[in-house]
């Protein structure tokens, strides 16, 4: 099975791209097959983009708001 670790929306040239970074883990074992494998991807469905909107809305309203 995999398990994300992190992951983060990034904004390139105007557009989203989410970072993620998961490990691989033997589901019978518990046993790690592979840590700290990196992928991303560019943001193209709407829905998605609202929610990382929404998140980005919020630290401005709640974390950088004087």
């Amino acid at each position: 099975m995999k398990q994300i670790s992190s992951f983060m929306a990034l904004n390139v040239n105007g557009g989203d791209r989410v970072s993620f970074t998961y490990d691989t883990i033997n589901d019978e074992t518990g046993d790690m097959i592979d840590t700290n494998t990196k992928e991303s991807f560019f943001v193209v469905d709407e829905e998605l983009r609202s929610h990382i909107n929404a998140i980005r809305d919020y630290i401005r309203q709640h974390k950088l708001a004087d």
